[in-house]
């Protein structure tokens, strides 16, 4: 039997409730009624009295996914129920299932959010008895419903094993609930800051007539896979921050030339500074660790930072 023939023998019929039928709703809940699965749900509560009703409507009527109108209706129509709202509704929506769920639900939050408010979700549901865990997503939804996501907690691997076989791409990362959150969030300083910082470097870069020339540069160094550079960059750092910190304040200035205010190259010169002023070339004795984990520790050790328990 070959892997896909195995993934398709695995394929387990389910009802599915989906909270929020957004753009990533929506391309969940059609593209598991395209691979076969039955019964999908959603709850959303812009679905009958919002600016978006009738998109939302839409969508759902041409996915074949049906829109219930609460959420103890959700509860009530399916078993595993995936969150998919913004992470500024999690705790919110939490106080809205707690009523309904029971112990034979499996509840899962992918919204992008913190530990902390995962475990607060969980905190609030715990009560009800249901499998409970949470979820990121790494991957767009223009990579469509397999797009790449994480799970985690209690819940992270009972959602993998019912849902990779119908066409998702999840990778349970461990039993601690708030792990794969933990992974998007903090994954997103960088991801999120390269997007900030290119729309700086172009906005300044348009203004002196080099955007192309300049991103043609940047694309040389960025061309080599990402670990190399990480493992250049950090450990470097550690003896040039200084120099670094004082290029990065003269980028502010040019920027701030451009009239274009300078808020990513100041604050990347402020960290710089920071790292300057803990004393690492000293640490080092001037030489550059081997490691970007070596450099790193050193960091940890000098600033005072505590790991998790």
């Amino acid at each position: 039997m070959t892997l896909k023939e195995h993934t398709m023998a695995d394929r387990t019929q389910f009802r599915l409730g989906l909270v929020g039928y957004g753009e990533i709703g929506s391309t969940l809940g059609a593209g598991l009624r395209g691979a076969g699965l039955e019964a999908i749900a959603c709850y959303d509560k812009y679905a009958f009295d919002g600016p978006y009703a009738d998109l939302i409507q839409a969508r759902a009527k041409e996915a074949g996914v049906a829109l219930v109108r609460s959420n103890a209706d959700l509860a009530e129509a399916a078993d595993l129920i995936v969150s998919v709202t913004p992470g500024a509704s999690s705790l919110e929506s939490a106080d809205a299932f707690a009523p309904v769920l029971t112990a034979r639900h499996t509840f899962l939050d992918f919204a992008s959010a913190t530990p902390k408010i995962k475990q607060g979700v969980a905190g609030k549901l715990e009560a009800t008895g249901a499998l409970l865990g949470d979820g990121s997503i790494e991957g767009t939804p223009l990579h469509g419903y397999s797009m790449r996501m994480l799970s985690s907690g209690p819940a992270g691997e009972r959602v993998r094993d019912l849902l990779v076989p119908w066409g998702m791409q999840i990778e349970f990362t461990g039993p601690v609930l708030g792990t794969a959150s933990g992974i998007k969030i903090i994954r997103s300083v960088l991801i999120k800051g390269i997007e900030a910082l290119t729309d700086e470097m172009l906005l300044a870069a348009r203004h002196y007539g080099i955007d192309e020339v300049v991103l043609a540069s940047a694309s040389k160094t960025l061309a080599r896979p990402w670990m190399d550079t990480v493992q250049s960059l950090t450990p470097s750092g550690a003896i040039h921050a200084k120099r670094r910190a004082e290029e990065l304040e003269m980028s502010a200035d040019a920027v701030a030339d451009a009239g274009v205010e300078p808020i990513m190259a100041r604050a990347v010169a402020q960290r710089l500074r920071w790292k300057e002023s803990l004393g690492l070339k000293d640490h080092f004795k001037g030489v550059v660790p081997r490691t970007y984990q070596e450099a790193v520790d050193a960091m940890v050790l000098k600033a005072g930072l505590k790991p998790v328990a």
